[in-house]
């Protein structure tokens, strides 16, 4: 049985990876942003360990996480999670930026520190959810499109830091994804939402999970996964 460290865990990809990974067995542990929601996680993923730490307050993580009983063994940290909010350079304000950057690349940067050690153990798996923003930005994506080129650069400077230590590292780029967080994005872009028209988050799931079942004989360092319709 493998060990897992979920962030973004209640709903769209995240939510399809949990219920999978439960289902086969393994130990999940999620990351909740408050106490709240972690009591809301362990209700949906009976069996599942929670954890407290917002990744908005990268800076409070190492503080929470000593407060708690973390894993012995971990197998392997997905991180998932993440935030966007759409505007021309223009119009958006540090406050936007500063989020952003916050929750998308500077807590997934400070989670995997305090994690290092137990994955290095295990000889582990990072794997980091980017976006096809990661890739090429577009207008009005400015502050996503850096925070996920930024995760971009982490993943591989990580990649190349940790092999001697035998720890994998994946970039996973899903296109337009049908989760909670696209149709924010419809609505922010003033379009209508077709869920059908865009991956479904269980595609990108058995994508992250064909990485991370992978034989240690091999890494899949990047995966770009795009809309077939």
């Amino acid at each position: 049985m493998s060990a897992h460290l979920l962030t973004g865990g209640g709903s769209g990809i995240g939510a399809a990876i949990a219920r999978r990974l439960l289902d086969r067995g393994d130990e999940l542990w999620l990351l909740a942003r408050d106490a709240g929601r972690a009591r809301e996680l362990a209700a949906a993923y009976p069996g599942a360990h929670t954890l407290v730490g917002d990744l908005g307050e990268p800076a409070r993580l190492s503080w929470a996480l000593g407060h708690q009983s973390l894993p012995d063994r971990l197998d392997s940290l997905l991180h998932i999670a993440g935030v966007v909010e759409l505007g021309q350079v223009g119009d958006l304000t540090p406050k936007i930026w500063n989020e952003t950057l916050a929750a998308n690349l500077v807590g997934p940067a400070e989670l995997t520190r305090l994690l290092l050690p137990q994955l290095r153990l295990s000889h582990g798996h990072v794997v980091f959810a980017n976006s096809g923003a990661g890739l090429a930005a577009s207008a009005e994506w400015s502050a996503y499109a850096a925070s996920k080129h930024g995760l971009r650069a982490l993943a591989d400077a990580l990649r190349a830091e940790e092999h001697g230590n035998g720890v994998r590292v994946t970039t996973v780029y899903p296109g337009r994804t049908a989760t909670p967080m696209q149709a924010k994005v419809h609505q922010q872009e003033g379009k209508a939402y077709e869920a059908a028209r865009w991956i479904d988050p269980e595609s990108v799931a058995t994508a992250v999970l064909t990485a991370v079942d992978l034989p240690r004989d091999a890494e899949i360092t990047d995966l770009t996964v795009r809309p077939g319709r």
